[in-house]
């Protein structure tokens, strides 16, 4: 009788074992459970934890929830201004539906890759060169849509990101930009330069003709300029005379002989009060004028 009962109560012991590995599950904090029974999923999600089914009748499928990453492989594209390229991206996606997921669709890590591979081709192909490599914001945007279309609602998915990797450009097209790129610079340098002369003359100007209301400002710039060279320790030292300092020095001759000509010839004409300038002076004076002729005396 003791080993009948014993006998029994091994043989209980393991239908309540076999029971209970049959009827309790355990799902991980980053998967959800869908319970088939007799083949009909029950509308009932589980949680993460543990879940008790009925054995045999019961079978639970789990699905991660976390977001996946897949890469989509290099694709040759011609874009919209017929320029060959090959382009590679990659698609961030996470379920939001595991009924969906598991009914809807078979193997959606394949189906997501397909779709995405279609997608990037069309997308690609609507857009010109320059906007595929300035503007990748907005082609990573529209890819996302094109994508999220087709796979969130029929499947349970949610696109979180697709990003364009890598841009392959063929070898010709890279030099074509190089050179475009480096007229470009080109260009622009040139444009700063004639700018930068531009206001240079403007700034000349205006400083000349500041300096013409000023006689004694040509003096202080000529003393400028023999400072300036007379730094650079050279042994040959190169003096202008400007000829508005022979006219200042032949101004203050005429003054000093007007002091001292006699009160009764005061009364002269404009042409006898003039006086007589230095054979020098006359010679230098009238080469400024430019006729060459030395004034009659």
């Amino acid at each position: 009788m003791a080993a009948a009962a014993v006998i029994a109560l091994v043989i209980i012991i393991a239908l309540v074992v076999l029971v209970a590995s049959l009827s309790i599950r355990l799902v991980q904090q980053y998967q959800r459970g869908v319970v088939f029974r007799f083949g009909r999923v029950l509308e009932r999600i589980r949680q993460p934890g543990f879940q008790l089914i009925v054995p045999v009748a019961d079978r639970m499928v789990r699905v991660s929830m976390q977001t996946t990453v897949i890469g989509v492989p290099a694709q040759g594209v011609i874009t919209r201004d017929n320029v060959t390229l090959t382009v590679d991206a990659v698609v961030y996606y996470r379920v939001v539906d595991p009924v969906k997921v598991l009914v809807n669709v078979r193997d959606y890590p394949s189906a997501v890759l397909q779709v995405a591979q279609t997608a990037l081709r069309s997308v690609i192909g609507k857009a010109d060169l320059d906007t595929l490599l300035r503007d990748r914001d907005r082609i990573n945007a529209e890819l996302k849509s094109v994508i999220d279309a087709p796979t969130e609602k029929p499947w349970g998915l949610l696109i979180e990101r697709v990003e364009v990797k890598d841009v392959s450009l063929p070898e010709g097209m890279k030099r074509s930009m190089s050179r475009q790129a480096e007229a470009e610079r080109e260009r622009r340098a040139r444009v700063i330069a004639a700018d930068g002369e531009y206001q240079a003359s403007r700034r000349l100007a205006d400083a000349s003709r500041a300096m013409a209301n000023t006689p004694g400002a040509y003096q202080l710039r000529l003393l400028q300029t023999v400072v300036d060279v007379a730094a650079e320790k050279n042994s040959t030292l190169v003096m202008p005379f400007p000829v508005e300092l022979l006219r200042f020095f032949d101004r203050l001759a005429g003054g000093e002989s007007e002091l001292a000509r006699p009160a009764g010839q005061a009364g002269q004409g404009p042409a006898e009060q003039a006086p007589s300038l230095g054979p020098v002076t006359e010679n230098v004076a009238a080469a400024a004028d430019g006729d060459g002729r030395r004034p009659a005396r």
